[in-house]
């Protein structure tokens, strides 16, 4: 009898969503049935209309046990976590917070007690709880980049959530390819070792999905915003 040949399971990796829940929907529509793991390479929230909707949706597909489910964190998430936790709320305010706030029926001025009444305990749990990396056979993702020549175990939230220029201009390798979103790209950044994939979906661009290990890049246009650069 001859031997199946034994093939890598399939992970396919979505950008920056930023609230744009009907774009989510469609794209996961054409890549839920390719891949066995999903990874969200972070910010869910901010600038988009419907964050609560996208958090909403990412937790229905936890709970379906049909995929397994890599939600990372993002710049904005940890800001949000922040304004949950009754932190400093003024960036989070300036970069997109006050769309998330109406998503999720807030004021800038509610109080601690009606944030804890609007925002879901399932939701207060997801952004507590997202990682600053993961990695499988295919990659290493992170929703920023990596500080290079540090060990996964070493880096910090600084360069996992907000690293642009000398995460990218650097060549050093981290021994797999380093999949990445929030510096925002007209097309998916392709090199040897490292891949972009936040093609700037709340500024009317694309919500971008890729497959591993063919490369294969699957990108659905938005709709839902009129945000500009």
């Amino acid at each position: 009898m001859s031997q199946m040949k034994q093939t890598d399971p399939t992970t396919c990796v979505i950008g920056d969503i930023h609230g744009c829940h009907a774009t989510l929907t469609h794209l996961l529509a054409l890549v839920l049935h390719k891949a066995q793991t999903i990874v969200f390479l972070g910010d869910y929230v901010d600038r988009g209309p419907h964050s609560k909707e996208v958090v909403s949706t990412i937790l229905a597909l936890q709970q379906q046990e049909t995929h397994r489910i890599i939600p990372l964190m993002g710049n904005h998430d940890f800001l949000f976590n922040q304004y949950l936790n009754g932190q400093d709320a003024s960036i989070f305010l300036q970069v997109g917070g006050l769309q998330t706030l109406a998503s999720y029926g807030l004021h800038p001025s509610a109080s601690q007690q009606e944030i804890e009444d609007k925002v879901p305990p399932a939701h207060r749990a997801f952004f507590r709880s997202l990682p600053l990396w993961w990695q499988d056979s295919h990659a290493i993702y992170v929703h920023a980049g990596l500080q290079p020549g540090r060990h996964l175990s070493q880096q910090t939230s600084a360069w996992c959530l907000w690293a642009r220029e000398h995460f990218l201009q650097d060549s050093f390798d981290f021994g797999k390819p380093v999949i990445f979103g929030h510096t925002v790209f007209d097309k998916p950044f392709m090199s040897a070792n490292r891949i972009g994939l936040d093609t700037g979906a709340v500024y009317n661009g694309f919500l971008t999905a890729l497959l591993l290990p063919k490369r294969e890049i699957v990108c659905v246009r938005n709709s839902e915003t009129n945000n500009r650069f």
